[in-house]
């Protein structure tokens, strides 16, 4: 439920832009602001989970969620969607690495495949089967049902939490509270600068700065704000190096190659999956004329095949080498993309549309698993809690930034292309004034924004050889006996 609300807004966000009245860049920032809500709680939530018990953390998780989700189908404007939204992503960060550490703690590390191929194939499939459900409720009762849908699914969840998950010992942590603060005002101001940057020309945003009765004439611009927020990250690394008390993200983690190198490799996924939904879905409903339901279902080749092969990549994980699995996976990514990217025109093919559809879901069937078991395979469960707090922050960092340079290079892109084209003023127009399931643009707009669409699909394509790279870079796992002796 939390990884479907990733993506589940990008096949809405044609009839929200008529509904809300909203432009391009603040529908994302109803993406971008789940994401980093989801992702700055992540490496306290963790410890949350260790110091007051893992199914507590996860219950109250899915009690806010769920009771965010009624407010952002309730909302009236985009701001109070946007609000809503970052509520919802902390409960969000809450669940999920409760959800890892139960299985650290309940499976040694020669028996976690099976699990982590699971977990893994539930977090692939979720991010695809998002646009899908999205179209087919947004043509259906509404875009606000693309909310509204949670509620049931997270009262009968906490209804079977309850019930049926176990309740695991305890262990006491010290919070590191200024590392939470330095990383989400790192965080943000990153997001704030990638993604806003277009809006103001990556110049000033403001020429002074008041707060309170004080006020400054510095001013304030684009780069300014990205700089500040790695100079706030690097800080961040820093003090983790340097605090005496129990760190937020334990730096001796990454001693583990294998630990550092999935991190990394997490990373890429997250970006890939995120960014290449946008292009995606706004080619087909733009370019191709198709309703939200007929645009997320050219995408079904995708979940189809990562369901399907779920099952044996779990035990595929457990008698090969994982790291082979996880580079064909992202070359098959990159490869899909590519090739989507070269067929994205106003006469395309529709069957030839779909079939790098299945390149991409293999791609994606072959890296979710493996990397999860390549992570948490030499944690010890002392360490679960960290271990899958810098995991997930890791995959959300990797989300919230790609959505954010995404947005980027959209605007980037179709303003580029639509400046190209000699009979063409303004932004392309929004979909029809009565919500109807046709959001295609005029005839003269059609070539610039398909040819837009398809070069802003290069950013994922990037993105999945990275992932190849540091897939390459994946060792052999080390001896189990560390895990054994601590548990």
């Amino acid at each position: 439920m939390i990884l479907v609300d990733t993506t589940i807004v990008t096949v809405a966000i044609p009839r929200m832009q008529a509904d809300l009245g909203a432009d391009l860049t603040a529908l994302l920032w109803v993406t971008s602001a789940y994401l980093l809500a989801y992702a700055v709680p992540l490496l306290i939530t963790g410890r949350l989970g260790d110091r007051f018990g893992l199914k507590t953390m996860y219950m109250a998780g899915l009690a806010v969620f769920t009771g965010a989700s009624l407010w952002c189908g309730l909302a009236g404007g985009v701001e109070m969607l946007i609000l809503a939204r970052v509520v919802q992503g902390l409960g969000a960060g809450m669940m999920t690495p409760q959800t890892m550490s139960m299985i650290t703690r309940l499976f040694a590390p020669q028996d976690r495949g099976q699990p982590m191929a699971l977990w893994g194939a539930t977090a692939g499939v979720a991010t695809l089967v998002g646009p899908i459900v999205g179209g087919l409720l947004v043509d259906g009762p509404g875009w606000e049902w693309i909310f509204f849908v949670n509620i049931p699914v997270g009262v009968i969840g906490l209804v079977l939490a309850w019930r049926t998950v176990p309740r695991f010992s305890r262990r006491a942590h010290s919070f590191d509270w200024l590392g939470v603060v330095l990383s989400a005002v790192g965080l943000f101001l990153l997001v704030f600068g990638i993604q806003e940057g277009d809006t103001f020309s990556w110049g000033t945003i403001t020429d002074s700065l008041r707060i309170g009765p004080l006020e400054t004439h510095l001013p304030i611009t684009v780069p300014g704000l990205i700089i500040a927020g790695l100079l706030v990250m690097a800080a961040f690394v820093a003090w983790q190096a340097v605090t005496r008390r129990e760190p937020l993200v334990p730096l001796a983690l990454f001693r583990d190659r294998n630990f550092s190198v999935a991190n990394i490799a997490i990373a890429m996924m997250g970006a890939t999956v995120l960014t290449l939904s946008f292009p995606v879905t706004l080619f087909f409903q733009r370019v191709m004329g198709m309703s939200p339901t007929q645009a997320a279902l050219m995408t079904a080749p995708m979940a189809l095949v990562s369901l399907g092969l779920a099952p044996q990549v779990g035990k595929w994980m457990v008698r090969r080498d994982p790291r082979w699995m996880a580079v064909v996976g992202f070359a098959s990514l990159a490869t899909g993309l590519l090739w989507l990217s070269r067929l994205m025109t106003p006469d395309a093919s529709i069957v030839l549309l779909l079939l790098p559809f299945l390149l991409v879901g293999l791609g994606n069937a072959l890296v979710w698993g493996p990397l999860s078991l390549t992570a948490t395979r030499n944690l010890a469960p002392s360490m679960a809690g960290a271990g899958s707090g810098v995991y997930n922050e890791t995959r959300q960092i990797g989300s919230v930034l790609g959505a954010a340079a995404i947005a980027t290079v959209m605007n980037e892109r179709i303003g580029m292309r639509l400046a190209a084209a000699d009979d063409v003023s303004g932004p392309p127009p929004g979909p029809d004034a009565d919500g109807g399931a046709s959001a295609a643009l005029p005839e003269p707009l059609l070539a610039p924004f398909a040819a837009a669409m398809a070069d802003a699909l290069l950013l994922p394509v990037a993105l999945a050889v990275v992932g190849v790279l540091a897939a390459l870079a994946i060792g052999r796992p080390v001896d189990t006996g560390a895990w054994e002796q601590d548990a």
